[in-house]
């Protein structure tokens, strides 16, 4: 039997991401997370030009919010989270080992976003797509297939430090 993600946090971060909030809050969209499960969507929405609040829509319970100290608890309370590519949300989601998909905001190509949502997608830790195929992403992407991101290991870089002073203090 496939998982069920009841709850779901979407976050755009501390930008604008417009197009994101429009397209979550189609009936389509909404409807292809109904069909994962979704009762419930939290959604950060920054300073989109979107108002926060809460409703029911398509048989599910949204709240909107625009910023708060910290969206850890939402990240822990979340079946599945939905990010923008930064890589403080990427991390942080990862690290609490929560399926996430991110969509990259296509305006801001040039920040090196899409690289790192592609690097860890390749790296099977993700899913990553645009607005326009967030739908179909949903429809047919299986979660329950993502690596979970490995633990930090400070060791690795006291390694490079120690190695870096080794060269320095040779010469």
């Amino acid at each position: 039997m496939p998982r069920v993600y009841k709850k779901i946090f979407i976050t755009v971060g501390t930008t604008r991401f417009d197009l994101l909030c429009e397209y979550i809050l189609m009936p389509s969209v909404l409807k292809a997370l109904r069909k994962l499960g979704c009762k419930e969507i939290t959604f950060q929405v920054g300073n989109s030009d979107i108002e926060t609040g809460e409703y029911e829509k398509e048989d599910i319970k949204v709240c909107l919010y625009r910023f708060k100290d910290s969206i850890k608890a939402d990240i822990e309370n979340a079946d599945l989270v939905i990010s923008h590519a930064g890589a403080g949300s990427c991390l942080e989601t990862l690290g609490a080992k929560k399926p996430l998909l991110v969509v990259v905001n296509e305006d801001l190509m040039n920040n090196h976003q899409l690289e790192l949502a592609e690097k860890l997608q390749v790296d099977g830790h993700l899913y990553y797509c645009t607005c326009d195929t967030l739908e179909n992403t949903l429809e047919t992407v299986d979660f329950e297939l993502l690596v979970p991101f490995p633990k930090a290991d400070p060791s690795l870089f006291i390694k490079c430090m120690d190695n870096m002073f080794r060269v320095v203090t040779t010469k």
